[in-house]
C-alpha cells in the first residue's frame, strides 16, 4: 500500500474542505449540473481520445498509484550471483528446479535452461520489456489527458453558466444558481486535473521506471549467468544499476 498517494489526497481534500467549512460549509460548493459537465465532459473526451478497452484498461491502472508492488534492485542482486555461482558449477541445467519468485527473470533462467542462445534470450527479454512499458504508457497517456481536458470542461461550464445567468437578468432568482455553475466548474476541473489526475499520472510513470530498472537489472543478470562469467564481475556489474544508497544497503545484508 502507498501512504503517500493515501495521504496526499486525504490532506488535500480535506484541507479544501477544511477551507469551505470555515467560510460557512460545504454545501454550497456541491452542484450537481457542474460535476456532470466536468466528470461526464472529461471521461466522454477520453473516449473519444482512446478505444473503450484502453480507456477501461487505463483507468484500472490507477490502483498502481495506491498500491506498490515493485521489489527493490538489491534484492536481485544476490539472488543473480548464487544462481551465477550454481551454474558455473553444475551447468545451468542445475538452475531447472530453483525457486525464483521474479517471473520475469524466472522467464529468461527457463529459456537458457532449454538451450536458447545468449542473444536470442536477451532479444525475447527486451521485447517483452518494450511491451510492459507501452501497456504502462497507455495508461499515463490516459491520465495525461484527462489532467489537461478537466480545467477545459470546466471552462466549457464557466461559459454555460455565464450564458445561463446573462439570459436570468431579468429573474434575479435564476443568476445565484447559473453563477454557482459558472464558478464550480472551474473548481471542480482544477481539483481533479492537478489533485488527481496529473498526481496519478505522474506516480505511475514513477513505478513504470522503477518496473524497469529493476527488468533491466534481471536482463543483465540473466546475460551474465549464460555467459559464465565470475561472482565479482557479476557484482561489480550489477551494482552500476543501483544508487548509492541501494549499494549501502547491498553492503549492509
Amino acid at each position: 500500500m502507498d501512504l503517500g498517494t493515501i495521504f496526499g489526497l486525504v490532506i488535500g481534500f480535506g484541507l479544501v474542505a477544511l477551507a469551505m467549512i470555515l467560510g460557512g460549509g460545504v454545501m454550497p460548493f456541491v452542484d450537481a449540473q457542474s460535476a456532470l459537465i466536468v466528470i461526464g465532459g472529461t471521461l466522454a473526451a477520453t473516449m473519444i481520445n482512446q478505444r473503450l478497452p484502453y480507456v477501461v484498461s487505463g483507468l484500472k491502472t490507477a490502483v498502481q498509484a495506491f498500491i506498490d508492488r515493485s521489489s527493490p534492485k538489491a534484492d536481485l542482486v544476490p539472488l543473480i550471483v548464487e544462481l551465477a555461482a550454481k551454474a558455473r558449477k553444475e551447468g545451468l541445467v542445475a538452475l531447472e528446479g530453483e525457486q525464483i519468485d521474479d517471473p520475469f527473470m524466472a522467464r529468461g533462467v527457463r529459456l537458457g535452461v532449454d538451450g536458447l542462445s545468449p542473444e536470442l534470450i536477451s532479444e525475447t527479454l527486451q521485447s517483452e520489456l518494450a511491451s510492459i512499458k507501452q501497456r504502462h504508457e497507455r495508461g499515463q497517456q490516459i491520465f495525461k489527458f484527462m489532467s489537461s481536458t478537466a480545467p477545459s470542461m470546466g471552462l466549457v461550464g464557466t461559459i454555460i453558466g455565464l450564458v445561463q445567468m446573462l439570459k436570468s437578468l431579468d429573474d434575479p432568482d435564476k443568476i445565484g444558481p447559473a453563477m454557482a455553475v459558472a464558478l464550480l466548474t472551474t473548481l471542480y476541473g482544477a481539483l481533479l486535473a492537478f489533485l488527481v489526475f496529473g498526481p496519478i499520472a505522474a506516480k505511475l510513470a514513477n513505478r513504470t521506471a522503477e518496473e524497469v530498472a529493476v527488468k533491466k537489472l534481471a536482463i543483465a543478470g540473466v546475460e551474465s549467468i549464460l555467459k559464465g562469467d565470475n561472482s565479482m564481475v557479476i557484482q561489480s556489474k550489477l551494482e552500476s544499476f543501483l544508487s548509492p544508497d541501494e549499494r549501502a544497503v547491498l553492503a549492509s545484508d
